[in-house]
């Protein structure tokens, strides 16, 4: 192994660690290795096919939903009867903003009337980690979205903090909902 050779050496018939601080950040890149440690290219075409025309859920944390509320002037309660919608999950019912007829997102009007306040999912796009589970799961976001593969270099930190962020926001759950 080549890591062994930075890791071990021979200490009189002993294997002892030597250079430890790039020892261990090497094991730490080998296997934290993924395939955009390099960073990413993306740059957002404002084609805005994240936001219409197709199925889906834009899901909310109760400070998503709270941001928005707060940007609309109006009391939460009121916001999710008006704006939401309860989808069935297999851990429960989650929050999610409801679509146009069209499919578009309730919020899209030639643009993002929320935009300020957008949800964390829609401000990590498409910096998910199921986007990022695999090279291919990237390429496959190119056919959607032209941004994908093309533009600015992203970095690796970046993308993880994109990652982290939506992980660390909750879903809110109806089981968390209180009505007020």
């Amino acid at each position: 192994m080549i890591a062994a050779r930075f890791l071990l050496k021979d200490d009189g018939g002993k294997f002892a660690l030597t250079g430890r601080p790039f020892a261990i950040r090497l094991l730490y890149y080998m296997w934290n290795k993924t395939f955009y440690d390099d960073g990413l290219k993306f740059s957002c075409q404002r084609c805005s096919m994240c936001c219409r025309a197709g199925p889906g859920f834009v899901f909310l944390s109760r400070e998503d939903a709270e941001t928005i509320s707060r940007s609309l002037n109006m009391p939460l309660n009121e916001f999710i009867q008006v704006y939401c919608r309860w989808v069935h999950w297999e851990d429960g019912q989650r929050l999610s903003l409801k679509e146009k007829t069209s499919l578009d997102c309730i919020f899209w009007d030639e643009g993002c009337s929320i935009y300020e306040a957008r949800p964390v999912q829609c401000r990590t796009y498409p910096f998910w980690e199921a986007m990022l589970a695999s090279e291919e799961a990237w390429r496959r976001i190119g056919f959607d979205c032209p941004g994908a593969g093309n533009g600015s270099l992203v970095c690796k930190d970046f993308i993880e903090l994109c990652m982290n962020l939506d992980s660390a926001n909750p879903i809110m759950m109806k089981t968390d909902f209180t009505g007020n």
